[in-house]
């Protein structure tokens, strides 16, 4: 689906945020990186945003729920408003973060075995010796 085309109505930041679900200070942050165009302003310098806005405020933020990277939303930001786009270009995006996950999980899975093996180790009493600072000092 791409972004609906845009309406008369308009927004204040305060109400796009309240709208896509996504601060206004994260709004200001994705337009200083150029995923939203630069919008509408009134004459004393308020941004103005439409539903083409919000829409695509809650894209962005659905790609960060899955854990997408900056670089990797702005690149499907793209995509998703070229009606043009391969969709193998975005399965490789996903693939690749999908990839990266796994990467991170298993990692993850191994620093929880080795703080699970330490703590297992340690008497925690009264006593100052402790495994899990003596491997810390040895790393």
């Amino acid at each position: 689906m791409t972004p609906s085309n845009p309406s008369s109505e308009r927004f204040n930041i305060g109400e796009a945020a309240t709208r896509s679900g996504v601060s206004a200070k994260m709004i200001r942050h994705y337009e200083s990186l150029g995923l939203l165009p630069p919008v509408a302003r009134t004459e004393s310098g308020y941004r103005l945003y439409g539903d083409r806005e919000v829409h695509t405020l809650r894209f962005i933020r659905r790609g960060r729920d899955l854990g997408f990277g900056m670089a990797e939303i702005a690149e499907l930001v793209k995509l998703w408003q070229n009606p043009r786009r391969a969709s193998s270009n975005v399965k490789r995006i996903a693939l690749a973060h999908i990839a990266d996950l796994d990467r991170r999980m298993a990692e993850m899975a191994q620093m929880r075995q080795t703080l699970h093996r330490l703590a297992d180790c340690c008497h925690g009493d009264q006593r100052p010796d402790c495994p899990i600072l003596e491997d810390l000092e040895d790393a």
